[in-house]
């Protein structure tokens, strides 16, 4: 019944009045953090409850009752329900690798094996390897941030230029990292599977982390960094790294694959003594309660989704994308600006991805994107965004280690720029072909 009314709803022209709700969350969301100059003063969860008050009071021939009902049906969607899932269970692997110090162990691993004449470009090489182990930027750019600024200062290295590698190898993982929230949400959006969502996603931005390396080669030239003392790792404790990114490559379940590496995380702590026995489920629940926002922030818009839908928004939504683009590299390219664009204006690619993915797979029916090119342009131009605006979070934190405005640090963050240029030209040759 549901199925039909959507199909229903995409033969209408829609209604720009059903997209109220969403403009009343970014005149919030963007409006607050504007006048408080604090994008944290209006927390995303509470401007999207709002929206969603917003939807449930429009369309008064609708009885609140059928409303519910059609807001719990957006919630309950199975790749909603799968996708916040996956969010716990990530946040499980995640609190118990790094209280077992895994975390340490690969920054340590990744610094001991670094040349030291090619300090910078060897930053984004561990950035990349941890955030694509960790799935996560901010937990990359706060465990190597201290290293960088160490290694700037005594090698003579620009800050700027040692942050900009930081957070360039911290978006590569962020984008491809199997446990990362922005690939979950990608994949299950679009229903494909991660790994033709990484392979995908891995040819589309290879050429723009190997120009990014050259560049920090370039700008590293000439100077070295010799470490004051050895840096020590134990491979007990990568081992769940490596664990978690093999077995999802190899295709393996993401639930298995994650309750796997958490279960080996546990014994590694155990066995080095990084966790008590007494610590064994508090350390899971920290990791799980880090994920709390972005699991509800999902189910909520999820909810307000499915009331923008019902009243036409979505539809009104494609009407105007038909009308200004045209084939498949048309569709692509409106699914990287709408993506883009959500993104710069709520500063959290997560949510980005949530808010864009039901559209973007509107569109990707319409023009026959697969899912996975869909879900790979979702997750590069949120990590785009995201990579670069000097009000986000990633931003913010490693300006804030480095002691410098995000300003300074922008025109070196080389991996997102060169990342939406080439998979925009890649759109672009597809036309060609």
């Amino acid at each position: 019944m549901e199925e039909k009314e959507k199909r229903e709803g995409n033969k209408t022209e829609g209604r720009f009045s059903a997209l109220l709700p969403i403009g009343v969350f970014l005149v919030l969301f963007v409006g607050v953090s504007l006048l408080t100059g604090d994008f944290a003063a209006m927390p995303a969860i509470v401007a999207f409850l709002i929206a969603l008050l917003t939807a449930f009071l429009q369309n008064p021939k609708r009885t609140f009752d059928e409303k519910l009902r059609t807001a719990a049906e957006g919630a309950g969607d199975d790749n909603v329900i799968t996708m916040c899932l996956i969010f716990l269970a990530a946040g499980a692997f995640s609190g118990t690798v790094t209280a077992a110090g895994g975390a340490d162990s690969t920054v340590n691993l990744g610094l001991s094996v670094l040349p030291s004449g090619v300090a910078v470009m060897g930053l984004m090489i561990i950035g990349c390897f941890i955030s694509l182990s960790m799935g996560t930027s901010m937990g990359t750019i706060a465990a190597l941030a201290p290293i960088a600024v160490g290694i700037s200062q005594r090698a003579g290295f620009p800050m700027a230029v040692c942050m900009g590698a930081v957070v360039s190898g911290a978006m590569f993982g962020d984008n491809l990292s199997m446990i990362s929230d922005t690939t979950i949400a990608a994949v299950r959006t679009q229903g494909c599977q991660m790994k033709d969502k990484f392979r995908e996603n891995f040819l589309l931005v290879l050429p723009a982390a190997i120009l990014s390396l050259v560049l920090y080669v370039i700008l590293g030239s000439g100077d070295s960094y010799q470490p004051q003392e050895a840096y020590s790792y134990n491979w007990l404790q990568v081992l769940p790294y490596l664990l978690v990114l093999i077995g999802a490559l190899a295709g393996l379940n993401v639930f298995v694959v994650l309750v796997g590496g958490t279960v080996l995380s546990l014994l590694s702590g155990l066995i080095t003594g990084t966790i008590a026995p007494a610590e064994i489920f508090t350390v899971m629940q920290g990791g799980i309660v880090e994920m709390y926002d972005i699991t509800v922030i999902s189910l909520v818009v999820a909810c307000l989704v499915s009331l923008v839908r019902k009243n036409g928004g979505i539809a009104y939504i494609l009407r105007v994308i038909r009308s200004r683009i045209h084939g498949k590299t048309g569709g692509e390219y409106g699914i990287a600006v709408l993506t883009l664009l959500v993104d710069l204006v709520t500063a959290n690619n997560t949510i980005a991805i949530v808010m864009a993915g039901p559209i973007a797979k509107e569109i990707s029916a319409e023009y026959q994107i697969s899912p996975k090119r869909t879900a790979s342009i979702l997750d590069i131009f949120a990590s785009v965004g995201q990579g670069l605006i000097p009000y986000g979070a990633q931003m913010l934190l490693a300006a804030e280690r480095a002691g410098i405005p995000p300003l300074q640090i922008i025109p070196y963050t080389f991996y997102p720029m060169l990342m939406g240029v080439t998979v925009l030209v890649f759109i672009g040759l597809r036309r060609g072909r």
